[in-house]
């Protein structure tokens, strides 16, 4: 979900709309025509350009409370024209500058969105996640009221889910290379740390895997009890249930059997 800048025309823009200007004169050109021509380029869809044009309000009226205000303009913008470390740096002036300012909330938001989609695979490096899910949260710390607070919560699940499957990645890597207390240590935080993602029930199963490589049946009897309890019709649980069997007469009750239709 990304808001249109347009939510923040109704409050930001100056009265009427100049056509596009190419150049600004920064030594002729008034703050109205500066503004104005920012916008028109803006709804062109000239994002960079919108952008440039917005920053310039602050070279020259620096002490005006639309300087203010172009500078959150120029950060969505940037932002469209993904240019995310412009945006972010206008952002994160404008929050150290105003940080009473009424769209802070938004700024805020829009930090979290720069860093969102600059996401990479669950294989790489998780940085860019983890600074969006910081400004997602501190968004639904400072402001639970706000319009951007719904969204925000859903992108703090869609970061847990993709931190989460980085750490499932790192675990079957370390399975895989014989490194088995790192992979049960990594399987774990899944289960504590991101229980809440769809990886858990995966995540049990391996440390089910672990337990048994480490010759530790009772932990792993407890897990395997862990992962019938809470994922009965669960394939992992299944594969979990045909192993313990297999290596230790598992006890605990069978895997339920989805219905044909499901």
């Amino acid at each position: 979900m990304r808001f249109n800048v347009f939510f923040l025309l109704c409050c930001l823009s100056l009265a009427g709309c100049a056509p596009t200007k190419v150049e600004i004169d920064l030594e002729k050109d008034t703050l109205h025509k500066i503004y104005n021509t920012a916008l028109a380029l803006g709804k062109e869809g000239k994002n960079l350009h919108a952008a440039e044009t917005f920053e310039k309000i602050e070279q020259k009226y620096p002490l005006s409370k639309w300087a203010i205000k172009a500078k959150l303009m120029a950060a969505y913008f940037y932002y469209e024209a993904q240019k995310h470390e412009e945006s972010l740096a206008q952002l994160e002036d404008f929050i150290a500058l105003n940080p009473r300012h009424p769209n802070v909330d938004y700024a805020l938001y829009l930090i979290g969105l720069n860093y969102f989609h600059q996401l990479s695979g669950v294989n790489r490096d998780q940085a860019m996640t983890h600074d969006a899910l910081k400004a997602f949260q501190m968004l639904v710390t400072r402001f639970p009221k706000t319009r951007y607070a719904k969204d925000a919560r859903l992108k703090i699940d869609l970061c847990n889910e993709h931190l989460a499957g980085h750490s499932m990645e790192v675990g079957r890597f370390y399975l895989n290379t014989n490194m088995t207390a790192a992979a049960l240590d990594r399987f774990d935080m899944v289960v504590k740390k991101y229980q809440t993602t769809s990886h858990t029930a995966e995540a049990l199963h391996r440390m089910v895997e672990c337990f048994l490589i480490l010759n530790l049946p009772h932990e792993a009897k407890r897990v395997g009890a862990v992962l019938g309890h809470n994922y009965p019709g669960s394939k992992w649980y299944q594969f979990t249930y045909d192993l313990l069997q297999d290596k230790l007469n598992f006890k605990s009750k069978a895997p339920t059997v989805p219905a044909a239709s499901e």
